[in-house]
């Protein structure tokens, strides 16, 4: 049945079902067949027949070195146009991402919609950024959903040497990856420790210029947790060490930027 299924400028999660029929997705949605979902959190509009989420706030200027989480937007010969957010659509090499020889076919490997961690190799204002993932942890990455936050906030949500993220995963046992670009990938065992994993990451968003935030942040889960069930999520393998390796290089480069600043 077509129709639009959200109010002018509502907030809307990822996965959330926005439209049905003749509409065509835009920024910050993704299509199965005829439907529309968003991709993000943010608010929805509908411009003509075009339905798109702007997230809340911020804007992601690329810098080399940074890691990225991205998802693919199209395949062009032995390119992959990457969405990495902000202003400027990224470019994967298929030499930048898969051992020779490969498919002259690369939409076999990774194809629309995937979600990959990538880093950033180079960038100007004239070409946009372009993308590796060649390196310790950077694939593609499997399930899970994407939350936005401000990349402003990034370094607060990594916390010091990573304190505040190894606290998170330690205590709600998810899967987590933090990109630069303000996309935090999440992988949890089921829906009640995936929200609570969102509110956490929204609630350090919002308080991210006061102290103490890393205990707030641990009696919060604490709390929700004894509401959820007064147990720890159960624990779940994590996919792969690589995944584990993403989130300590993203922890390295946060730790070299402020050696540097």
């Amino acid at each position: 049945m077509a129709g639009i299924y959200f109010q002018k400028r509502e907030l809307v999660v990822p996965g959330q079902l926005l439209a049905e029929g003749r509409y065509r997705p835009s920024i910050g949605t993704y299509s199965r067949g005829e439907r529309i979902y968003s991709s993000l959190v943010g608010l929805a509009e509908l411009r003509g027949n075009t339905v798109k989420v702007v997230p809340l706030e911020g804007v992601y200027i690329p810098r080399e070195g940074d890691l990225v989480i991205g998802t693919i937007q199209m395949v062009s010969g032995n390119n992959w146009k990457v969405d990495i957010g902000g202003p400027y659509q990224a470019s994967l090499h298929a030499n930048n991402a898969l051992r020779r020889p490969y498919d002259d076919d690369i939409s076999r490997y990774m194809t629309i919609g995937d979600v990959i961690a990538a880093e950033v190799i180079a960038f100007d204002r004239n070409t946009g950024p372009f993308l590796t993932m060649k390196g310790r942890g950077l694939k593609k990455l499997i399930d899970g959903m994407i939350l936005e936050v401000s990349p402003a906030k990034v370094p607060r949500i990594i916390g010091r040497r990573g304190s505040m993220i190894s606290m998170i995963k330690n205590r709600l046992r998810i899967q987590t990856v933090v990109g630069q670009n303000g996309r935090i990938w999440i992988r949890a065992p089921d829906t009640p420790t995936l929200r609570l994993a969102i509110k956490a990451f929204k609630m350090i968003e919002d308080q991210a210029h006061t102290s103490k935030l890393t205990d707030r942040v641990s009696a919060m889960l604490d709390e929700e947790l004894a509401k959820i069930g007064g147990e720890e999520a159960p624990v779940e393998q994590p996919e792969t060490e690589q995944i584990e390796s993403v989130e300590d290089n993203t922890e390295e480069k946060e730790d070299v930027r402020k050696d540097e600043s």
